[in-house]
Order: C-alpha cells, then structure tokens, then sequence
C-alpha cells in the first residue's frame, strides 16, 4: 500500500485554510462586536447624565418661574422638549429629542439675563451651576460617544472587515451632531419682545 504525500499534502493545507479563515472570521466578529458594544457603552454614559440634567429641569422650571411670568411659553417649551426625550424609543429619537432641550437650556440661561433678581437667587444658582456642569459632562460623553460611533463605522465599511460586517447585517450608526438651532445664538430679545 502506498501513501499518496500529494494528497495528504491537498488535505493538510485545504484544513490550514480552513482554520486560518474560520479563525480570521472569529477575529474580526469579535472586534466588531467590541466596537458596537463600545458604541453602546458610550450611548449608555451619555444616557446616565442625559436623565441627571432631566432630573434637575423641574427644579430649574420652578426655580424660575415666579421670576419669569413672561417667559411661560419658554417654560412649556423646555417641559415639552425634556418629555419628547423621556419618550424616544431608540438611540436616534432621542439624539433627536435631546437637541430640542439643549436648544431650550441655551434659551432660558440666555433669558435669566434680563432677570437681575432671578441671577442673584443662590437656589437658582446652583441649578444653574449644576446644570451647566452637566452640559460640560455631555461634552465630554458626546466626543467619546462619536469617536466610538467613528470607530465601528470605519471597520464595518473598510475591507476585508466589510465582509464579515456585511454577513453580521451590521449598519452604520448615527452620530451625535448638533443641529442648526444648536449652532445658532439664542434669540433672547426676539423672545422677550414677542411676549
């Protein structure tokens, strides 16, 4: 009986292909899925100050609103935008939702300006000081949050990961990017002027 070398050869390297790949596969799969939970991760810091702020906004309301009887429908904006957020389903909606409160902050604080009495109450002070800790904080959480977004969406469109990303149903997830309204000054005296 003879041992045919050729094909134990064939068989040995056919195998050798097969674990390189099966292992190259487990490799990428695993990195990508680090990176998504990263993402996720980030999502969750971000969430956890998210809810802090929305737990400090009533307070903030009604530290203000015996001094801003005008400004009511400031006010019921900022309740809006907060309860828009509490009621987002998903990642998205509530990178959505939370434009719309950042948007609202930036006007009330703009707004407290003409309040000579309200900026010197030491209550609404804190609030402010806490509230604008807490939007430093988000800063902070949202570059950590993009590069991490960046991260997983580079690997899932670069080859050769693309491939196992595309096997994997994996999409690219969106950024946390401020919108317009966010970018824009607050118009305090057209609010002011408008009521």
């Amino acid at each position: 009986m003879s041992i045919n070398y050729a094909a134990i050869a064939f068989w040995a390297f056919a195998a050798l292909i097969a674990v390189a790949g099966a292992s190259y596969f487990l490799t990428v799969f695993n990195g990508l899925i680090q990176l998504r939970n990263d993402v996720r991760k980030a999502w969750a810091d971000i969430d956890v100050v998210l809810k802090q702020r929305y737990d400090e906004l009533p307070n903030v309301i009604a530290a203000v609103k015996g001094y801003m009887a005008h400004e009511k429908t400031l006010l019921e904006d900022l309740a809006r935008a907060r309860s828009q957020y509490l009621q987002a389903a998903d990642i998205e909606g509530k990178i959505g939702a939370e434009s719309g409160v950042s948007g609202q902050i930036k006007t009330l604080f703009a707004a407290v300006e003409n309040y000579p009495d309200l900026k010197a109450n030491q209550n609404f002070l804190q609030l402010q000081g806490r509230i604008s800790g807490l939007e430093i904080e988000l800063a902070d959480r949202r570059e950590l949050y993009n590069a991490s977004v960046n991260a997983f969406n580079v690997r899932i469109d670069s080859l050769p990961d693309l491939v196992v990303a595309r096997l994997l149903r994996l999409k690219p997830m969106a950024m946390f990017e401020a919108t317009s309204a966010e970018q824009e000054k607050p118009d305090v005296d057209g609010l002011l002027a408008a009521r």
